[in-house]
């Protein structure tokens, strides 16, 4: 089993993350270790310079990023942590699977649709080319496993459509330089929905700060985001039934389940029938039992630059022998010839 994830290091990471990925990665690197096998977490910059950005923003995001992992459980000592930039084979691999992806293929591509926009003509090279490098960064490691969501299903799917193809055209048939990763969707994955907008995810780029729970707030934060947000005059329902209709309620009431380790069901057992006055109390205090310790350890390790350093410095060290045997069968594979 080797798991290979990525996550942009881009905005301040918020419980959206933490429920929806970072969780998933510390019982992925877990369950990893356990059985003998690897998993691979990088910080994706090279995917962030495909949009515009800000240089200096996007070096201390990246070091935030470590410091928000290690915080909330990623061990460097069970998972390969690194970033992108300082694995040279990411971005050699994807210029290799260039010649094998298809333009058909990048043009169907939902997100490519969705970020460019329609000013087509002015988005970057990059942005389009992005799903080729997403195919790199787990191709490169013979990633047997890769966990997604539902929005990046697509690309994982061409990811195995890029493999099956270089495989076919070059290589023998008992032969074939990569592995076709196959998608971990946890069936448990939060979706974790704005606190200002219901059917909208939590998300950092959302220009109000307000829409959702940071990683870094502090507890007074934490308790100020909770009661202001958007909520609707009924009471909360004795069942699950009573939510539809009802994004923000249930949106909250998903959140306290989650951090519960509960289910809806459970939630509105205990808190069917009361309004938000007494609801949003109880969820701020959850909130905020559960994500001090992370609030803690983080702000322990965000202005250690050293040690971050060290940290993505050794992760990629691994990262780089992981992944040369592969990036060597693929040249040899296309016929390249090297020194």
């Amino acid at each position: 089993m080797r798991v290979v994830s990525g996550i942009q290091p881009t905005g301040k990471p918020h419980l959206g993350n933490y429920l929806g990925a970072i969780r998933n990665y510390v019982r992925l690197q877990d369950e990893a270790h356990e059985a003998g096998g690897s998993c691979l977490i990088f910080l994706a910059d090279l995917h962030a310079i495909s949009l515009p950005h800000d240089p200096a923003e996007l070096s201390a995001n990246t070091r935030e990023m470590v410091a928000t992992l290690v915080a909330c459980g990623v061990d460097p000592a069970k998972a390969v942590l690194f970033n992108q930039a300082q694995v040279p084979q990411h971005a050699e691999l994807q210029w290799l699977l260039n010649g094998t992806a298809r333009m058909g293929w990048l043009n169907r591509m939902t997100q490519w649709k969705d970020k460019a926009g329609k000013n087509r003509e002015g988005a970057s090279i990059a942005l389009f080319t992005y799903p080729v490098l997403q195919a790199a960064d787990v191709l490169l490691y013979q990633a047997t496993h890769v966990p997604v969501g539902e929005d990046q299903k697509q690309h994982l799917e061409l990811a195995r459509d890029i493999a099956q193809k270089f495989n076919n055209d070059f290589c023998a048939e008992d032969a074939p330089v990569f592995t076709l990763p196959d998608p971990i969707i946890p069936p448990d994955a939060a979706r974790i929905m704005s606190l200002r907008d219901g059917t909208a995810k939590m998300s950092k780029s959302d220009p109000s700060d307000m829409s959702r729970i940071n990683l870094t707030d502090d507890a007074d934060a934490i308790m100020q985001k909770i009661r202001k947000a958007k909520t609707d005059p009924e009471p909360l329902p004795s069942d699950e039934a009573g939510l539809e209709g009802r994004p923000e309620a249930a949106n909250l009431v998903g959140i306290y389940a989650v951090l519960a380790e509960t289910d809806v069901a459970g939630v509105l057992r205990d808190f069917g029938g009361e309004g938000f006055g007494k609801f949003k109390p109880a969820l701020g205090e959850l909130l905020v039992e559960k994500l001090a310790p992370i609030n803690d350890r983080f702000n322990a390790l965000r202005g250690d630059r050293d040690a971050l350093d060290a940290i993505l410095r050794d992760g990629a060290a691994k990262a780089r022998a992981l992944g040369t045997p592969t990036l060597g069968a693929a040249y040899a594979a296309l016929g390249l010839v090297r020194g």
